[in-house]
Order: C-alpha cells, then structure tokens, then sequence
C-alpha cells in the first residue's frame, strides 16, 4: 500500500537530516533546527509557494516530538475537529502531557470564526500551533494567532537542492530504487529546471517518466529529455493570480515602469500573463502610472495608455499583449515627474486638516444677477481680456496665500 502511494508522498523526510533546502531556517544552529532538535517547539506559521517543503517539515517535527501530534486539512475540517482535539489533550487518560501539536495545512482557508477557535487554546499552550500557507499570512491569518506564533517564510528549492531529492529517489527501494532506470545527470537537472522550486512537480514528473515509459531490451526504462518533455511539458509558473505573487509581480511591473527598465517591464509583463492576470487589470496599472509616475513630463503618455486600456477591452488576449508591451515599454522610456501627484496629495492633506478659510468673492459663482450685489464674481479679471491672456488676481483663500502644490521639477517644460 505504501508503495501505492505517490513518489513525492514516500520520498517526504522523516528526520532533519533527511530534510532538504532551506538552510535559512534549518541549517545546523539556526534557531528552527534547534528548537526541533530539543523538542522545545513554539507556534509555527509556515508560508511559502507549493513544494517548497511545509509539509514534510511538519512530518519531520511528528516524527521528532514527544508530544500528540495531529494533523487536519483547513478545507476538509472545521471548529468540530478542533474541539476534538482540544478534547483528547486534555483528557489526562488520552494525554498525560495535556499538550499536543496541531499541523492545519492551508490555514488561510480557515475563516475567522474558525481561526477564533484556536486562539485561548493556542494562548494557554493546551495546543502548538503549526499552520501552513502559500498565502501571505499577515493578510490572511488572524493577527492574534500571528502574535502568538513564529512566522517562517520557505524559499523555493534551489535547482541544486530538487535535484539531491531527486537522486535520492532513484536510490531509495521506497522510492524508484526497485526500477531498472537509466537517466542522464543533464536529465535530471532539466527536471529540476523545469520545475521551477517545487519538489513535488519535480518527483510527480519523474514519477510519470519512469511508469509510462517502457522497458527497453538492455532491461532498462531509459529516461531521456524528450520523456521528461512529454511528462512534465511546461515550466511551472511561480504565480497564483489571487494570491500574494500577483501583489509582489504587480508591485515589481509598476515600480519597473517608474525605475524606466523596460527590460523588467516586459519580464514581469509576461509572467503576470503567463499566469493568468486580467489584461484589462495590467491595463489599469499603466494609466495609473502613466499619470502618478510620468505626469505632465510627458502628458502624451497618458493618451497612449488609456488608448491601450481601451484597445486591450476591443481586442482581447491573446493580441492585448502586444498592446499592454507597447503601452508599458512606452511609459518605462519616458521622463518622469510626479510634480501632480504630490501636488494633489499636498493640497488633499491641507483640505482635510486644515482651517482653509472661505474662497474669494470674486471667483465665486453668480448665476443670479441679485447674487451680484452681494459680491459674488464681483471684481472678477477675466484674464483673456488681457495682453498674454494673464492677468494677477487671486485665486487661494486668504489663510492659503503663498501656499505652493504644484512645484515644477527639471523633467517638466
């Protein structure tokens, strides 16, 4: 039966030694290795992308602790299961230790009443908390039980780190050991490539490899890089579009736009699309920026970007992308300004806490004549009556005299 079950599931480490990657965390004397060593474990918040090994470090720490230790699923289980377990580890005849250690792998999806039932029980150490989620927690996970707990953020495994796993597999009898196989390093590293830090797109793919590929008359299964190109296909994409990756990608498009590298731009254009992102979204992000970020340095960038917007809503992908690349690339080449942007945000920050005063007669409305011989417009310059078209009057209130917003910079005519 243990046989039957997927490689990525048998190859799972059973003891740190075992464990792979993530030598920020577990390398021998940091504290996460230590406090798993001496069983001495506080409440664990892991966060990080799939495969990147949350899950085996949490049977790792079942494997070491000489505490209960219970593992749910947040999209399966709900505040029943929590109670049960409360109930079991304070039950003495059950748990003599009256402590157990809880592993809720995808606790994001625990919503706040059921998170709320963790919290007393994670407060008075009745339960060790251990949550994984490849969502970011500090948006996702109550801020009480963030408090309470140590927030470890995994990496993606190293090229190198996915490629030990996968040698091991082909070594170990609960692994392919039993196979006949023949794999070239180079094989195997393309392997590693293509799954892009997760482990377990690494070993599913090998896996897939090894089991519809047939014996040869050598008596060996050979696994060469057009197998592994039909088994695993694509690279994996680091992205989810609902999830924190679609922040951190969208942050780096935009700040890549203002710090003018086109190169980025597109780079991050293209993982946004290959992950799924809204083009009519990444549309929106280039106007903003074309108005925050280029501003009245270029006024034209503006009429390129909402012209995109509206050519991406007529054409739709997969053309938009050239549409999105030409506005973005467009924006990243111009001079920069945020002159308006800070002026409107100064003027803004006045208006709401500050005494203002009242706004002058004379540039009042006066659609009424009576209006008029109450002195509203009266006095009014109207500056095209004048040589150039200008004329000195004032416009601010007179507790805003003198008070500058917009202040030009040298990327501004």
């Amino acid at each position: 039966m243990e046989q039957a079950q997927p490689l990525a599931f048998r190859m799972r480490p059973k003891t740190l030694e075992e464990y792979v990657g993530q030598e920020h965390v577990l390398g021998e004397g940091k504290i996460l290795y230590r406090t798993i060593k001496a069983d001495r474990l506080s409440s664990l918040i892991l966060f990080g992308p799939p495969g990147c090994g949350k899950t085996s470090l949490a049977k790792v720490i079942s494997e070491t602790t000489k505490y209960k230790f219970y593992k749910i699923n947040a999209v399966t289980s709900g505040v029943a299961d929590i109670k049960r377990v409360v109930e079991e580890t304070q039950n003495y005849m059950l748990n003599p230790m009256r402590k157990s250690i809880l592993f809720i792998d995808e606790i994001h999806r625990f919503n706040k009443l059921q998170q709320d039932a963790l919290l007393p029980f994670v407060e008075n150490g009745t339960i060790i908390l251990i949550g994984a989620t490849t969502e970011n927690p500090y948006f996702e996970v109550n801020k009480a039980l963030i408090s309470r707990s140590m927030v470890i953020k995994l990496e993606p495994l190293s090229e190198d780190d996915i490629y030990k796993v996968l040698k091991k597999a082909l070594e170990r009898k609960d692994g392919l050991g039993e196979y006949n196989i023949k794999i070239e390093d180079t094989t195997l590293r393309k392997i590693a490539n293509i799954s892009n830090g997760d482990v377990r797109t690494a070993l599913n793919g090998l896996e897939v490899a090894v089991l519809t590929t047939n014996m040869e008359a050598d008596g060996y299964i050979h696994i060469t890089d057009e197998v592994i190109k039909n088994s695993i296909q694509n690279r994996k994409a680091i992205f989810d579009k609902n999830g924190d990756t679609h922040y951190d990608n969208i942050s780096a498009f935009i700040k890549s736009m203002r710090g003018s590298d086109a190169d980025a731009v597109l780079f991050y254009l293209a993982r946004a699309l290959n992950g799924g992102e809204d083009p009519v979204f990444l549309a929106r992000r280039i106007v903003i920026c074309a108005s925050e970020d280029v501003g009245l340095a270029d006024p034209q960038a503006l009429v390129i970007a909402t012209s995109a917007m509206q050519a991406v809503h007529m054409v739709g992908m997969p053309e938009a992308r050239i549409i999105l690349a030409e506005a973005a690339v467009y924006i990243a080449n111009c001079k920069k300004s945020n002159a308006t942007y800070l002026g409107i945000n100064r003027a803004l920050d006045d208006v709401i806490n500050k005494e203002t005063g009242e706004i002058p007669m004379h540039v009042r409305n006066a659609p009424v004549e009576k209006m008029r011989e109450l002195g509203y417009s009266e006095g009014y310059l109207y500056p095209h009556d004048f040589p150039g078209h200008w004329v000195e009057q004032q416009y601010l209130p007179d507790k805003m005299l003198g008070t500058k917003y917009y202040i030009k910079d040298e990327n501004i005519k």
